[in-house]
């Protein structure tokens, strides 16, 4: 397991090489930062003073080499707009993706795996077609769109939750928390919802799918020709081995909701990475543009090697030793 680790751990490097210079090309030919920074009567010279020190100056290549060393250091530059390390700036608003993704994936997870088994285990009735016809649905819907239902109806109609913010939160271990407070509970009860629709709907469809796969299994009739109780066939036999590749799939969309939390984020102004890439890309700010996509590779490989190490322990019948050789 440790090779394995090792070699998963070098294949991740490559991929984050690739990725930051893709992204710092991709960047450098979009925009001139310069522009929006300056003011409209700023004089050239003032204008070359603050290319050379942003160095904006210097062939691409070079900055790029530049950007490089620097990130081995931990260094992934300096925000154009606050003058701060764009690292530490992303960092910063960390803490609040990850709690809305925690909160959207529990959702997903609670109401997605009751409704797909309950689907799976009676998929000609009426209850089961109209779950997987709203599934359908919540495929379709965009999240903008459900998010500005979302605010018009509980919000702006209704009056029940708040339109957006953070509201008040609770430190924990240096970390500000919304989910401890009553208010800040309500400001996170409707992006959270509006983020893991799509998750729900995806997690309805994938349990459906195994409960229907797993039922027909051999075991499964081998246990009710033997007489085993019915609740014991349906949540050991069945319900068990359909959660383990639901929960392996939720694992990486748990990725997904962090890196993809963009539009939710603005649409309820929640402080978090996504509206941070959305006013960094406004501002040409590409320090902090290259800094989020490298921090979202990196949650990425890191639940990725996770999750195959998890796979492995909780499924004897995969080997990762083998899967290296």
């Amino acid at each position: 397991m440790t090779l394995y680790i090792l070699r998963r751990i070098l294949q991740s490097a490559f991929v984050a090489l690739a990725m930051s210079m893709i992204v710092f090309v991709g960047l450098n030919v979009v925009g001139n930062p310069v522009d929006i920074l300056m003011p409209a009567d700023a004089s050239q010279q003032d204008i070359a003073d603050a290319i050379a020190r942003l160095g904006l100056d210097r062939p691409l290549h070079e900055q790029y080499f530049v950007f490089l060393k620097n990130a081995l250091t931990g260094n992934l530059g300096i925000s154009f707009v606050n003058g701060q390390s764009a690292l530490a700036t992303v960092v910063e608003r960390l803490p609040a993706t990850l709690e809305l993704a925690v909160v959207a994936m529990i959702l997903a997870l609670v109401i997605g795996i009751p409704l797909g088994f309950l689907a799976g285990l009676r998929p000609n009735s009426l209850p089961a077609k109209a779950i997987m016809s709203s599934s359908i649905v919540a495929f379709s819907l965009p999240t903008f769109w459900i998010g500005i239902v979302f605010i018009m109806l509980f919000a702006v109609q209704l009056g029940w939750l708040p339109s957006g913010g953070r509201g008040l939160t609770r430190s924990v271990f240096g970390l500000e928390l919304s989910v401890l407070t009553l208010d800040g509970l309500k400001h996170i009860l409707l992006p959270a919802l509006t983020l893991s629709l799509f998750k729900i709907a995806l997690i309805i469809r994938l349990t459906a799918a195994g409960t229907v796969e797993v039922s027909g299994q051999d075991y499964v009739k081998f246990a009710r020709a033997k007489g085993v109780r019915r609740g014991r066939i349906t949540y050991v036999h069945i319900l068990k081995n359909v959660i383990l590749p639901v929960m392996t799939v939720s694992a990486m969309e748990f990725g997904n909701i962090i890196a993809f939390s963009v539009v939710t984020e603005t649409v309820y102004s929640w402080p978090g990475m996504g509206k941070l890439l959305i006013d960094a890309i406004r501002m040409v700010d590409r320090p902090v543009v290259v800094a989020y996509l490298i921090v979202c590779v990196l949650i990425f490989m890191i639940l990725n090697l996770i999750v195959d190490i998890v796979y492995s322990i909780l499924d004897p019948r995969i080997s990762l030793k083998s899967e290296s050789a």
